[in-house]
């Protein structure tokens, strides 16, 4: 047992810090948290204060990680995670109606959280606990109901059912000016790639299958995550590789290009795990099933 007084920075500033490198943008950052820019400009200062290091590059209209930034990210967020998940299953004791998901921070940002209030429409009975994390979720240490997954087709998991999701389909996307720039991959020679740690295989995938073996895919700028660097795309930074059910909405609302016509298919899809025991209580299954339909499988 630790018998010392932990010497923590602000739960504020971390909050700020982590929510700042999700979008790169302190204003959006502001937005999710409910505060103003300038709260969480001066949170991180505080921290950065705290720390006696520079965390973000300020640039005149966007923010970068500094190296060191970039390491306390990584160092910070898998504590972060268990926090949030031994929170939340401490609340779930006392919240037995809700039905908990634990998904990629991606993916919840990006498919999950947009379609939500048709969730709500359909089942307002329904309360939902949603984790994010980048690693798989543990059914029997935190007690989810649902997971997203990325795995092979047609996979086959011990007391588990999983149902498959959303194909991955991958494909360069970019800002609509940036887009101007290139008509065919081999243009992309010229091109500052976005790369996100999670999937470091994306672009050497993708430019194996466009035919392309001359460009450099350890060059670019590099992310904690796969939103970071559609943000950065968005931004008109460079280009990454989106997963279209991932970046179909960006795309529709003119954020996000499609570039060419090579696209790269997946044999590990987007599959919805829950676990066998418990996948045919009521509320649990008509999330599943609100889910499933919402993804365009059969229920």
């Amino acid at each position: 047992m630790w018998n010392g007084m932990l010497n923590l920075p602000s739960s504020y500033g971390l909050r700020a810090f982590e929510a700042a490198c999700r979008y790169l943008s302190f204003n959006q950052a502001a937005e999710e948290l409910g505060v103003t820019p300038g709260a969480v400009s001066r949170q991180i200062q505080a921290l950065e204060q705290y720390l006696g290091k520079t965390l973000f590059h300020r640039h005149h209209k966007r923010i970068e990680l500094t190296a060191v930034g970039r390491q306390y990210l990584a160092e910070i967020t898998l504590p972060l995670e268990k926090i949030a998940a031994a929170s939340a299953r401490l609340r779930s004791e006392t919240r037995r109606n809700a039905v908990s998901i634990c998904a990629y921070p991606t993916f919840a940002l990006r498919w999950l959280i947009p379609r939500w209030a048709n969730l709500y429409e359909r089942h307002p009975d329904i309360d939902v606990q949603l984790i994010t994390s980048l690693n798989p979720a543990d059914f029997e240490r935190d007690d989810f109901d649902l997971s997203i997954q990325v795995l092979p087709e047609g996979v086959n998991l011990t007391g588990m059912r999983v149902d498959k999701l959303l194909d991955i389909v991958t494909y360069p996307v970019c800002s609509p000016d940036m887009a101007r720039k290139f008509t065919r991959p081999e243009d992309l020679r010229q091109a500052v790639l976005l790369h996100e740690s999670p999937r470091p295989t994306d672009w050497p995938r993708w430019l194996k299958e466009a035919g392309i073996t001359d460009i450099d895919t350890n060059k670019g700028l590099h992310f904690e995550s796969a939103n970071m660097a559609l943000h950065a795309a968005e931004n008109g930074l460079g280009v990454t590789i989106g997963i279209e059910a991932l970046v179909r909405d960006s795309i529709a609302s003119g954020r996000l290009v499609k570039l060419f016509d090579v696209v790269r298919h997946s044999s590990q899809p987007f599959q919805l795990v829950s676990s066998a025991r418990k996948s045919s209580r009521p509320k649990l299954t008509a999330v599943r099933e609100w889910m499933l339909e919402a993804a365009g499988q059969p229920v």
